[in-house]
């Protein structure tokens, strides 16, 4: 099972679709653990600090400050961002899909772009 944090602007749709379908998913919101208006770099550090990988729909900058800690060699345990023109149906099959079918190991150092296919 992966580990994830919903970053603050994460469609909480989605979120409650997630919880739903899989009420054990391991899934924390940054509202749920003090980070509320958190700037990017710092959302990065508590999911690397806990080991999860962090949801988003912030195509422009969370990639980049993504990026740049793998670059630095510090732990980025996976980034998914998920376009917000997918539906909320599509999204919440795909984010188990992938829950069910991979290790949290797999995605470390990755930025993966939902729908993958």
């Amino acid at each position: 099972m992966l580990r994830f944090l919903a970053d603050e602007n994460f469609n909480g749709d989605i979120l409650r679709g997630l919880f739903l379908r899989k009420p054990g998913l391991d899934l924390v919101r940054v509202q749920d653990v003090g980070l509320t208006e958190a700037v990017d770099p710092d959302v990065l550090e508590w999911a690397a600090t806990h080991n999860r990988i962090v949801l988003t729909h912030d195509r422009a900058t969370m990639p980049h400050f993504a990026y740049q800690r793998v670059v630095a060699g510090r732990a980025m345990p996976g980034l998914f961002v998920l376009n917000d023109r997918t539906s909320m149906h599509d999204s919440i099959e795909e984010l188990l899909l992938i829950d069910a079918c991979s290790e949290q190991s797999e995605w470390a150092g990755l930025v993966a772009y939902l729908p993958l296919g």
